[in-house]
């Protein structure tokens, strides 16, 4: 049995995940944990196999889910061909916390901050810098950290650094050098982008650039 994204929310109300691990697309895992306590939501999971039945994350996770499916019955070989034909990962590195960065941030009502997320966005390479953003929003730097911590729910210094996470990783997806993906993404330098690929997706960018050149060849 499995299912694809808030289709596990049908799985729970048929009582077949309770006592399992299970995921959903990362908007709604809070809501799954507490309306089913008897499961055990991994938020950040691409998918999750428990015994016989699995569960995946948003829509495009249940490729993932597919996949793991065909290797399991038909192996690794016939699983990678479809990989490669889709143009996808056979098993994406990271979880559900890489992806869309601006879409999970709350979009604050104060004017300034919500300028200052959309320049971000716009333009990761830019001088973000604490001092630079608080001057351009004309506010002191420690308002604009308190706002940062009340509207968006973490410090300046690690929204901007997520941004450039994701505009690194679409360097690389793009066939940019690591090197070239650290200067343009605004990371500055191959050791800074090793240690954020590190920390936020548990490889290294070498290997996530390898594992996705691989899906094409």
């Amino acid at each position: 049995m499995a299912s694809v994204c808030t289709g596990a929310f049908v799985l729970a109300e048929a009582g077949l995940l309770d006592g399992r691990r299970a995921t959903t697309h990362w908007r709604h895992a809070a809501t799954l944990a507490s309306r089913y306590p008897a499961i055990e939501v991994e938020p950040d999971a691409i998918y999750v196999r428990s015994g016989e039945v699995l569960t995946s994350a948003g829509v495009s996770a249940g490729i993932d889910l597919s996949l793991a499916m065909v290797e399991q019955d038909m192996g690794a070989g016939l699983a990678r061909e479809v990989a490669r034909d889709l143009v996808v990962f056979l098993q994406r590195p990271g979880g559900q916390s890489q992806f869309s960065v601006a879409s999970r941030t709350p979009r604050p009502r104060h004017d300034p901050l919500r300028g200052l997320l959309d320049q971000v966005a716009a333009d990761p390479g830019a001088d973000h810098s604490l001092q630079a953003m608080a001057a351009r929003a004309g506010v002191s730097v420690r308002h604009l950290t308190r706002l940062f911590h009340e509207r968006v729910g973490r410090t300046p210094a690690a929204y901007v650094e997520s941004v450039r996470l994701e505009a690194a990783q679409s360097l690389l997806d793009s066939g940019e050098t690591v090197t070239g993906a650290a200067a343009r993404s605004g990371m500055g330098s191959d050791e800074s982008l090793r240690r954020a690929f590190l920390r936020h997706l548990g490889v290294t960018p070498s290997a996530y650039r390898a594992r996705f050149r691989t899906s094409l060849s």
